[in-house]
């Protein structure tokens, strides 16, 4: 697929859009092309004997781009001898030699890994003495200008809609400068600070005039954790609040986008208004979705009117709207079930799962150790309950979420009920006693990642599950100590398909989060992706389905959803309790999020929320659902 820009509208799919935009099934792919894009100026650079100027984003969007550069480097020759290199910005005060600096965070995703000169990088710095930032800024821009200006500006975006730190207000017409962070841009650096209150509350960035000056722009955005500021910017009116709506104005300027960070885009949303579409089943159930959410009544509501003035009278062409309804009616009645494994010796033509065999082998994967209860605790209880034999397999340690003074509080209980133990608590409760940061001791870790274990079993021993057949899988990857974690290897892929195979599942549930590609969820859903493109040539595979759940945060489309499983009081209390055994993830935990509210909290809320949802489009009226879509490998 080409990136190259193209005037933003001029296509009818396109015409609410004002800033051109390609979209991508995948971030991975998305960078590869990016990375193409940019290997081929510095060449055509290197050809005519000039330097490349490459302004440069930090963040977890650009991290895959410069994989696939140093890639490029080492196995294709890509030199880097003629690139000149401008960051976009730095966090301040900052030291270089800090873990969180972008001087740290470029050196090792990039300028370690290739043949750059180490004289043409520059990334603002973040010690210099306060009272000379003006002086060094309007140097930084005399630099910039010395080269010729930026050939190729990369950028991401935040959820405030900044492009490098140019927040909320920012001029058009600014220039590299000190400014003050907003509260959520703060908040979504939290983890990599160990809580918002260690973030830096101001840094150096480069303008958006500076920007402007770029080229060419390019800005990734991946995650529907970005869907929204991602649409306000390409569809919305050029707005200080939105930063990167000054790119509207930008002639050279394109957004690569995922699936996922589109999905509020018109022409992914309601693709209806922007001409005709190609009616396949799952668009024909958005579609109707969408109607009953527009005017706020239920499937079987819906009248001829509100198609024809909704711009979806070309559904009308192949079958009544009374029929419409009453399919979309009949497609979410199905989906509904309290029997997640199968109801034995029924029509399952008319259910979401299988009648046979009536006992199944059921694998849970977690990516923490309490996704599992959190996001599906109901439907688990109902699996044991029924009768299946539930497995359940936590890919990661979690070891990283446990504070100190839960360590400390666990190490003291065991100093003071065995005095006479002969280990190193001592020392350890010495360090804990001293260090608000999380600590680079693999042996607190190692006891951090023990206390999630044994939560973790308070929890399945309550729902019912013997401890054989819960699984701690400890993933390579996540296994750093920090919250920077290293690529997913063979290893990774390797531990799950081993566990498949030896479980034979006629069920695998996984969690289907895909707000941010580097984050643990998604990770560890790729790496059971690519584990199920492995196996699925094998026999017992052929007998195996896979449902997708979602965290805490995020809730499936409601036309999305294969598989409803609704909640009593009494099963919403049982679930409740299952999450409480996850002591250390309660009350003040260490990645909280910007959402206050604790995480049984959360999760009991977007329960209701979506039984709500079922009840407004005319189902019955439960008390909470958990919902699934079916992953087809």
């Amino acid at each position: 697929m080409n990136i190259s820009y193209k005037s933003p509208g001029a296509l009818e799919q396109t015409r609410f859009e004002k800033i051109h935009s390609v979209i991508f099934e995948d971030s991975k792919k998305a960078s590869r092309i990016i990375a193409k894009e940019i290997s081929d100026l510095i060449i055509k650079k290197q050809k005519q004997d000039k330097n490349c100027v490459l302004g440069l984003a930090t963040g977890s969007s650009p991290i895959s781009v410069y994989q696939e550069l140093v890639k490029m480097h080492k196995e294709d020759g890509l030199s880097f001898r003629n690139v000149v290199s401008f960051n976009l910005d730095e966090y301040f005060p900052m030291t270089k030699k800090d873990i969180n600096s972008y001087h740290h965070f470029m050196n090792v995703h990039l300028f370690d890994h290739v043949d750059i000169d180490k004289k043409n990088i520059h990334i603002p710095d973040g010690n210099i003495k306060k009272e000379r930032i003006n002086e060094y800024c309007a140097e930084y821009e005399k630099k910039i200008a010395k080269q010729g200006g930026i050939d190729f500006q990369l950028l991401g975006i935040g959820r405030t809609g900044h492009i490098g730190f140019n927040e909320p207000g920012s001029n058009y017409d600014s220039l590299t400068r000190l400014v003050h962070l907003d509260y959520l841009t703060r908040n979504d650096a939290r983890k990599a600070f160990f809580g918002i209150e260690n973030v830096p509350t101001t840094a150096i960035t480069m303008g958006i005039k500076t920007i402007r000056k770029s080229k060419r722009i390019v800005l990734m955005a991946w995650g529907n954790n970005k869907s929204s500021v991602v649409q306000k910017a390409i569809e919305g009116n050029v707005d200080s609040n939105i930063s990167a709506s000054y790119l509207q104005n930008h002639k050279n300027a394109t957004f690569v986008l995922d699936r996922s960070a589109s999905e509020d885009l018109t022409r992914v949303k309601s693709p209806w208004r922007t001409g005709s579409s190609k009616w396949d089943e799952e668009l024909k159930a958005k579609a109707v979705a969408w109607l009953c959410e527009k005017t706020n009544k239920s499937i079987l509501n819906l009248t001829e009117s509100d198609y024809n003035e909704n711009n979806l009278s070309e559904l009308l062409m192949e079958k009544s709207y009374y029929d419409l309804n009453l399919d979309f009616y009949k497609r979410i009645h199905r989906s509904i079930t309290g029997w997640p494994g199968g109801k034995p010796d029924s029509d399952d033509k008319v259910r979401p799962e299988r009648s046979k065999p009536a006992k199944k082998r059921v694998l849970i994967f977690s990516p923490h150790p309490d996704d599992d209860v959190l996001s599906m605790g109901g439907t688990f209880d109902r699996l044991v309950s029924q009768g299946h034999e539930v497995h359940v397999a936590y890919q990661t340690s979690g070891n990283i979420a446990v504070s100190n003074s839960d360590v400390l509080r666990y190490l003291e209980v065991i100093n003071s009920t065995f005095p006479d133990c002969e280990c190193e608590n001592d020392e350890l409760i010495e360090i804990l006693k001293n260090s608000s940061d999380i600590i680079n001791n693999s042996r607190i870790r190692e006891i951090a990642a023990t206390i999630r274990e044994k939560e973790s079993l308070a929890a399945t021993r309550f729902i019912g599950i013997p401890d054989n057949q819960v699984h701690f899988l400890k993933l390579p990857f996540y296994e750093t100590g920090t919250v920077k974690k290293n690529i997913p290897t063979i290893d990774d892929k390797k531990i799950i398909s081993e566990t498949i195979t030896k479980i034979k599942p006629h069920q695998i549930y996984a969690a289907g989060d895909l707000a941010d590609p580097h984050g643990t969820h998604k990770v560890c859903l790729d790496i059971l992706f690519d584990s199920l493109k492995d196996l699925k040539s094998k026999t017992f595979m052929k007998d195996c389905w896979v449902w997708l759940y979602r965290g805490a945060w995020h809730e499936w489309p409601i036309h999305e959803i294969d598989m409803a499983v609704p909640m009593s009081p009494f099963q919403v209390l049982r679930k409740r309790k299952a999450i409480f055994y996850h002591q250390t993830q309660k009350d003040n935990v260490m990645f909280q999020g910007d959402d206050n509210r604790e995480f049984w909290v959360r999760t009991e809320d977007r329960n209701r929320a979506i039984a709500r949802k079922f009840r407004d489009i005319g189902m019955s009226d439960y008390t909470a659902i958990e919902t699934f879509k079916r992953y087809h490998f």
